[in-house]
């Protein structure tokens, strides 16, 4: 009944509710797992229950959760379809080892009560966690099973008792579970996790007997004896997180997975490289410190409120923390790039401002001055700025892949020749000016190091392709000028936070080797590692300088540091030391995002309950005005379509691969949502432009359209004829605008391609004119040309600054974001000329997600409401 899309090759195995086979996906040409549920079961369970529970759960997107390929019934038989994992199950593991390693054991716990915790809150019960349905592929857990158990408790406990079959499994079942309650909530999962993790410390499960029923009895009756009781070496921390999750009662268990995974790793005990930090409740009894942080408190609109605080030590063992105002005209402007930095003499904070016609420049705040001043007033737009040893020159990075040496003496900053950098607008790179006086910086191969007076370059760490490292970020030189500190970006997911780690460079070797997983590490003069984990807690670990390995146990600080969404790296975070040991960073939480109208007085309403996520990189209104097309990134980080009706019905999701699928635009006409990918590169290397029918059937297509350049955003005309589209802008030039008629002609007209930068192209209603920004006047400005006859002539539209322009249906107004970040109207006459009246300023949008590579919002039928993020 597959024959014709999956080729059965042989019986993998079988379990308590199905039986599996290993199969040839034959139209991906790929491995797969086919579980066909037996046949007595699925009579229980039937058709319908099945396939509606297997959507549920389909759309749980987790690093730790086994994902869903297909579905359905065929020849009376109801079956799904799973990757097949290449490694083991948790199982096989325990019969090999019989007990695990404490650290294994409590990493393991910890990421499938991740995967739970992501579950519940979206609220998927499992039901039946065991170690049969706990996958290790390339040292990941991944549960397995997700929403079988919960269709079959659905057919009611009479009907299974009949086929001979129970739900869960006596050694991991919860009391609550045991008894037939109807009401189960995420704590019964949690007490399954408990019984697999005193197995995976013990040896065997905490109740065990010789039939099902003796089982049974001891979970209600007997309390668990303590792992350490029978191995010593189980920390009490762990020890008490386990007996916890045991609890006879739901109401005497943590009340979440999360908690139960922080309870965990709190105690357990790391030395040296042995595993990850996440959080452990130890005695706070802090290096010497003094700490600058910046606060930023994330709205759920993606908006930001400013604050700084300034912490001084008062004695060798405390730190205080002082609130510092800055004006209004110089609060921090929060970017995708690192902006903080601090001079070596302590003497005070640099950091990313508003400059001159509002663009982003370094600011100077002296501590012995009331108010900061500008490094350069002429420089370029800058990032991961850092001071020379004798703090008199600073460099920085500027887009796309340009290396500046400023003197703060005077003068103009001096652009180096490309060094081999990674791309700033990607990736943020990072940079630093070493103690031996030469720059260490991210390239396309490694770290390299480069000399700030000629630019020339070596590569002094290779990335390891068979660890399957894809950069490294933020370099740091350690003292002694031997080493530096990176982190590590691997190439799968490179996005998501969770994957990225801290390594060491040996620069006589080359060699990088990873020392703890985090986002982001400094090196303190105290002898610490400053590590920012993905969740944002601050960590101290100490740190040997001559062995290069970290020395001792961890300690965590009071705060926690923001973890900002860049383009395609893991998560930017600021923080930056002084040879004093004044640590600053930003401070706050983490952002989430959501979907909402926005009227044009600025009041606002979510347009669909639940729809948000950390991270969204583009939104469109589908033409008859019932579907949103959203870009959402799930718990891995990776960005994806979904297709979401405005009445709140299921959503549907449109890509699986790749790391970045965004800026969704649907094509006139059609039922089809063009956008642009990363599929079959890393990262943001070479985004290209694909389209595919928003109802999910057929396949993904690749759009040709006549230019092997990457690809930065797309628009349609009104009639669906012409794909408007945007070159990437990584290099002068680059930034073009094109257009082809797909079907007919097979190479694109250029419409606008000079040496300035033109992004967010936009088509007119009536499909006369193109509207688009450009920065040929300096900075970002709003033109309209006709269109498609763009050489005819040219209308400046803004005046104060402009971008992400978007005509009203009507075609009577042109929106656009200007220089303050305000929503911009400005009203357009009728007739063949192209005339426009005074603009007139709607709404702040420092709340919302705004972009000017291409507009992030798109407006209703009528005209009246913006659709934002």
């Amino acid at each position: 009944a597959l024959a014709d899309r999956y080729r059965i090759e042989r019986e993998l195995g079988q379990g308590g509710m199905a039986t599996v086979y290993l199969a040839a996906d034959l139209k991906h040409h790929r491995q797969v797992a086919i579980k066909i549920l037996r046949p007595e079961l699925a009579a229980v369970i039937g058709a319908d229950r099945f396939l509606a529970e297997i959507r549920t759960t389909a759309a749980l997107q987790h690093p730790h959760i086994l994902p869903l390929f297909d579905s359905g019934e065929a020849a009376g038989q109801l079956f799904y379809v799973m990757p097949l994992i290449e490694g083991e199950s948790l199982r096989d593991r325990l019969l090999r080892e019989k007990q695990l390693p404490i650290g294994d054991a409590v990493r393991i716990a910890s990421e499938v009560a991740g995967a739970l915790d992501y579950a519940h809150r979206h609220g998927v019960i499992h039901r039946d966690i065991k170690p049969e349905n706990i996958l290790l592929h390339d040292g990941r857990a991944l549960v397995a099973d997700f929403g079988i158990a919960l269709a079959a408790s659905k057919a009611g406990p009479t009907r299974m008792t009949e086929t001979g079959m129970s739900l869960g499994t006596p050694h991991y079942m919860s009391p609550e579970q045991a008894l037939g309650e109807r009401e189960i909530t995420g704590r019964s999962d949690v007490y399954a996790l408990g019984c697999v993790t005193y197995e995976m410390l013990v040896g065997e499960p905490p109740f065990t007997g010789p039939t099902a029923q003796a089982i049974i009895a001891k979970v209600m009756t007997s309390e668990p004896a303590a792992p350490s009781a029978q191995r010593k070496s189980v920390p009490p921390a762990v020890d008490e997180a386990v007996l916890t999750a045991l609890a006879k009662l739901p109401a005497d268990r943590f009340a979440s997975a999360a908690e139960f995974a922080a309870a965990l790793v709190g105690g357990a005990v790391t030395h040296g490289r042995t595993g990850p930090i996440r959080s452990l409740r130890l005695p706070a009894r802090l290096p010497a410190f003094t700490i600058v942080a910046v606060a930023l408190i994330a709205l759920l609109a993606g908006g930001v409120t400013t604050a700084f605080f300034l912490r001084s030590h008062q004695s060798p063992r405390a730190a205080s923390r002082i609130l510092l105002q800055l004006p209004a005209a110089q609060a921090l402007r929060a970017t995708m790039y690192p902006g903080i930095a601090v001079p070596p003499d302590g003497s005070g904070l640099v950091y990313t401002g508003q400059g001159l016609n509002n663009r982003t420049q370094f600011l100077f705040r002296h501590w012995d001055r009331m108010q900061a001043q500008p490094l350069n007033q002429n420089g370029d737009e800058g990032y991961a700025l850092t001071f020379s040893p004798s703090g008199d020159t600073v460099a920085y990075l500027s887009p796309p892949r340009r290396l500046n040496v400023l003197p703060l003496t005077g003068g103009l900053p001096k652009a180096l020749s490309d060094s081999g950098l990674n791309s700033v607008t990607d990736w943020t790179g990072g940079l630093d000016w070493g103690a031996d006086g030469q720059l260490y910086a991210s390239g396309r191969d490694g770290l390299l190091r480069i000399d700030p007076r000629n630019g020339t370059r070596a590569l002094v760490a290779r990335l390891d392709s068979a660890r399957g490292d894809l950069i490294f970020l933020w370099p740091q030189l350690l003292p002694g000028a031997k080493a530096a500190i990176v982190t590590v970006v691997r190439r799968e997911s490179p996005s998501d936070p969770e994957r990225a780690s801290i390594g060491i460079a040996d620069l006589g070797t080359g060699r990088v080797e990873v020392v703890v997983q985090g986002v982001r590490a400094i090196y303190s003069p105290t002898g610490h590692l400053i590590v920012a984990k993905p969740n944002g807690v601050l960590w101290a670990i100490p740190f040997d300088i001559r062995s290069l390995r970290t020395s001792g146990v961890a300690k965590e600080l009071a705060d926690t540091v923001v973890v900002r969404r860049g383009n395609a790296a893991p998560g930017v975070v600021d923080m930056a030391i002084d040879r004093a040991g004044t640590l600053v960073y930003i401070s706050g939480g983490e952002s989430t995002y959501e979907v909402v109208y926005v009227d044009h007085s600025g009041a606002w309403h979510p347009v669909v309950k639940d729809l948000r996520g950390p991270t969204m990189n583009g939104i469109g209104l589908s033409p008859d005005g019932r579907r949103l097309a959203v870009s959402l990134a799930g718990e891995d980080h990776n960005l994806h379509l979904w297709v979401q009706p405005v009445d709140s019905g299921p959503r549907i999701r449109l890509t699986f691969e790749g790391s970045v699928n965004m800026r969704p635009r649907w094509r006139p006409r059609t039922n089809t949502l063009s956008f642009v990918a990363d599929r079959g590169v890393s990262g943001l290397t070479g985004l290209h432009l694909f389209e595919r029918d928003a109802g999910g059937q057929g396949d993904i297509r690749p759009i040709a359209i006549g230019d092997s350049r990457g690809i930065g955003g797309q628009a349609w005309s009104p009639d669906g004829a012409w794909l408007v589209f945007r070159t990437d802008d990584q290099a002068a030039g680059n930034g073009d605008i094109m257009a082809i008629r797909p079907g007919i002609d097979s190479v694109p007209r250029s419409l606008v391609a000079t040496p300035a930068e033109e992004l967010a192209p936009a088509i007119s209603p009536d499909g006369r004119w193109l509207a688009y920004s450009s920065n040929e006047s300096g900075r970002r400005e709003v033109y309209v040309r006709p269109f498609p006859n763009t050489a005819d002539s040219r209308f400046q539209v803004s005046t104060s600054g402009g971008m992400s322009p978007l005509w009203s249906p009507d075609g009577h107004e042109l929106y656009y974001v200007d220089a303050a970040d305000n929503m911009t109207a400005v009203p357009l006459g009728g007739g063949t000329s192209f005339q426009t009246g005074p603009p007139r300023i709607l709404f702040s949008t420092a709340d919302y997600s705004i972009s000017p590579y291409q507009a992030q919002f798109d407006l209703t039928h009528d005209g009246q409401r913006f659709v934002m993020i």
